[in-house]
């Protein structure tokens, strides 16, 4: 989990001052990482810290520390005792107030550091160490308190999501996929009526020809095809093999996939390339719905990314 500085500043320009609240340190087990957070506004939430009794003290504190124009708190809940949850660790959770003026001070930055209340002094050399790698390596710490500071990485969109159909299934995937963190989505049609109300943060794009911005897409981003048009479909294939892609899913039956494989090998390209694609998406398993397929895809990317990460890891050490 990271510092999501977009959402954050969405927040704050339609609410006024919220309050974040972050999970700083987790000891045995607990409803969520460090790192996760939510933010808190007089007359409503968004996202999680776990849920249950632990989130509803939490908010309850937040909205006082707006009325009370607090800056910061840090409170450490023990589950079981404190809050009747059956997880039985603790959480310390950091409760900070945000503005467009402190979002200002940590713009352009690639990690957020701050003094946790009731420290005083200098920022430890722990802590200026980490921000130097951070901006020398582009090395990203987990967030943790070092030394009284809390250090946290703002979010970067670890993967491009680019999505080829604003229909049903379309408007699911981006439903389901919007929330996710790490993901950068860009949602592409043929005209602006084909699109509902395009969710903030999403990408749209519009060409009367969608093929014509394969060209566009970063050669390691995710691609799932889904427009209106199987000659659409087996024209945005065609040029993202030769484009180059981290995966790239299309929708569609065992019939339409049997005659792409054969219309793509006569566009020339190699067997073991055209297999690289993934037909149908999702799982069908689930069903056909547009909500169905949209989990069932939702699980095989992030299936794709804690398999990468696992791997990156294993390469590292």
């Amino acid at each position: 989990m990271s510092f999501d500085h977009a959402e954050l500043a969405r927040a704050v320009a339609a609410h006024g001052a919220v309050i974040r609240v972050v999970v700083a340190d987790v000891a045995g087990s607990a409803p969520r990482e460090a790192g996760a957070a939510m933010l808190v506004w007089a007359c409503g939430q968004e996202g999680t810290i776990g849920g249950g009794t632990l989130e509803y003290e939490a908010a309850a504190k937040a909205r006082a520390m707006l009325a009370e124009d607090r800056s910061a708190a840090l409170d450490r809940m023990p589950l079981g005792p404190a809050l009747n949850q059956c997880c039985g660790g603790a959480v310390t959770l950091l409760s900070e107030h945000w503005d467009q003026g402190l979002l200002a001070d940590v713009a352009g930055e690639t990690v957020v550091a701050r003094p946790v209340p009731g420290t005083q002094g200098p920022m430890p050399m722990a802590v200026a160490r980490i921000l130097k790698r951070a901006r020398g390596e582009g090395f990203m710490p987990a967030p943790r308190i070092v030394q009284g500071w809390f250090v946290e990485p703002l979010t970067r969109p670890l993967r491009e999501l680019w999505i080829w159909g604003a229909g049903h299934v379309g408007r699911a995937i981006i439903e389901v996929m919007r929330p996710l963190p790490g993901f950068r989505l860009t949602w592409i049609d043929t005209d602006a009526s084909r699109f509902p109300a395009v969710p903030e943060g999403v990408v749209q794009k519009i060409a009367s020809n969608p093929a014509d911005l394969v060209i566009e897409a970063p050669q390691d981003a995710d691609h799932l095809v889904l427009t209106f048009s199987h000659t659409l479909d087996l024209d945005l294939c065609h040029r993202l093999l030769a484009h180059g892609f981290q995966s790239l899913g299309l929708i569609g039956s065992d019939t339409k996939w049997a005659r792409f494989r054969s219309r793509l090998a006569a566009l020339g390209h190699a067997p073991e390339r055209i297999a690289d694609i993934r037909c149908p998406i999702g799982n069908p398993d689930l069903g056909k719905h547009p909500q169905a397929i949209a989990v069932g895809v939702a699980a095989e990317l992030i299936m794709m990314k804690t398999a990468k990460a696992r791997t990156k890891k294993e390469c590292a050490g």
